[in-house]
């Protein structure tokens, strides 16, 4: 009997034995797949970054010809036989509009076209007043104009 017990304690041990195993293979698995989880969540942190930079790029892309188009949109509102712009100068969301006008009525006209610009959100008259050009009587004009946003 007692090699009966024996045989029965081997068998035992080396069931416990192949279950051991199998707890390590589990174990081995489990920090496989914990290492990949861990490499999946950095690869989806890297490619919402990568989609806030190309929205970023994608928007700078949009607006990079939008002072050209405001700029030529402006120049089709000059008369050109009563207004000459000498400056143009963008600050943010700040124009200032500097030039000469034949008179004080095509300065006024020339800055009512402005107020109804699109871009423009608002215009103020910083200055004006008379100047001799030439031997010819002109009105030197500032306007100073407040751009809406996105322009």
């Amino acid at each position: 009997m007692p090699a009966l017990g024996a045989v029965s304690f081997w068998q035992q041990l080396k069931s416990f034995v192949k279950r051991d195993n199998h707890f390590a293979d589990y174990s081995v698995n489990e920090d496989n797949l914990n290492k990949k989880i861990g490499d999946l969540e950095k690869f989806k942190g890297d490619k919402k970054e990568l989609e806030q930079k190309l929205g970023v790029i994608h928007t700078l892309e949009e607006n990079r010809m939008a002072p050209v188009k405001t700029l030529d949109d402006l120049a089709t509102l000059v008369p050109p036989q009563n207004i000459w712009l000498a400056k143009v100068t963008q600050t943010g969301n700040s124009l200032r509009i500097e030039g000469v006008g034949r008179d004080n009525i095509a300065v006024a006209d020339f800055m009512k076209a402005i107020e109804k610009f699109e871009p423009i959100k608002s215009v103020d008259l910083v200055s004006s007043k008379k100047t001799e050009i030439s031997g010819i009587t002109l009105q030197l004009f500032i306007f100073s104009c407040v751009m809406k946003k996105g322009f």
